[in-house]
């Protein structure tokens, strides 16, 4: 998941399948350019419905196929699930695994934030696909169409990290890059600081 053995995969392989979290508008842009490929070229889907106003609000995984950005996958959170969507890869790389790749990295994510179910609408044509990660279909046998394409309701029980991400967790930890929790960031280093912000002071001298 980490962006630097993914640079190092690319360099030693042209063909390596590298998965990392999407981290800042550049990034972004890469998701929106792969998903505009797919559902508005491919799939003829409106703009309004395939940039739903929840990419702003989710998690975002990048996959590449070398240095090339191949693909992608969005996750979002809810109370007691978290929701696999927008699996989206380029035409040119279908036949390589990097769609299996995308979808065991998003589930390892949701396994570490310490989510038991993940949930999701497979397009009905690819309910076998979403099988072979243990997804089965919801059966509340509720009729889901949207976008022109009819979906089904699929469930996927997980079960969680040994080192999910708790209240109990190291609080440097939490507040970590998202996806990147085992590695000090930049916050880690900060705590070598003495507290001495301006504002401490000003408060101090209020009377």
């Amino acid at each position: 998941m980490h962006s630097i053995s993914s640079a190092m995969a690319a360099k030693t392989n042209p063909r390596a399948i590298t998965v990392r979290i999407a981290r800042d508008p550049n990034d972004l842009m890469l998701v929106t350019a792969i998903r505009s490929a797919v559902y508005l070229t491919e799939q003829d889907c409106p703009m309004e419905e395939e940039f739903d106003g929840n990419d702003l609000v989710a998690a975002h995984f990048l996959g590449f196929v070398g240095k090339e950005p191949a693909g992608c996958v969005r996750v979002r959170f809810f109370g007691d699930f978290a929701k696999v969507e927008r699996l989206a890869v380029r035409h040119q790389y279908r036949r390589s695994r990097l769609s299996f790749k995308l979808v065991r990295e998003a589930l390892d994510y949701c396994r570490r934030k310490g989510f038991k179910k993940a949930y999701g609408h497979a397009q009905d044509r690819l309910v076998d696909f979403w099988a072979r990660f243990g997804a089965k279909p919801l059966g509340h046998n509720r009729k889901l169409t949207f976008s022109d394409f009819s979906y089904t309701e699929m469930v996927l029980d997980l079960e969680p990290c040994d080192d999910a991400i708790t209240l109990d967790s190291d609080p440097y930890m939490i507040i970590r890059p998202e996806g990147d929790w085992d590695r000090p960031g930049v916050l880690d280093l900060s705590a070598g600081r003495p507290a001495s912000s301006p504002l401490h002071d000003f408060a101090a001298a209020r009377p």
